[in-house]
């Protein structure tokens, strides 16, 4: 799978290797963004190109970590527009669980 293969209405979180390995070893998805901005920044499928592209250029081996919201367990799912970008992303505001994850997609 890559890039173009993912589910455009799915719900994803980017992590590099390192990042996803930490988190497997945490239990949970708890990224600098949680503690900085009180969330953690996802993206749907259809955004993830994107956020690539704007976020993560010349990155290697970024992972899409697809997310089932129903797994998120107490942690709220709001989708905002924060920035003023014109496009809501999803963000979780809380730590979202490694039990959450139900697939991983190398798109970069």
């Amino acid at each position: 799978m890559a890039l173009q293969d993912l589910q455009p209405d799915s719900l994803y979180h980017l992590a590099t290797p390192v990042e996803w390995a930490a988190y497997q070893a945490d239990g949970s998805i708890v990224p600098a963004s949680l503690e900085a901005e009180g969330f953690v920044h996802c993206s749907w499928g259809r955004q993830v190109a994107g956020t690539v592209g704007k976020h993560f250029d010349g990155v290697v081996g970024l992972l899409a970590l697809r997310l089932d919201p129903a797994r998120l367990g107490a942690t709220p799912l709001v989708e905002e527009d924060s920035y003023g970008s014109g496009q809501a992303f999803p963000h979780a505001y809380g730590p979202v669980p490694v039990a959450a994850v139900v697939d991983t997609t190398a798109v970069t």
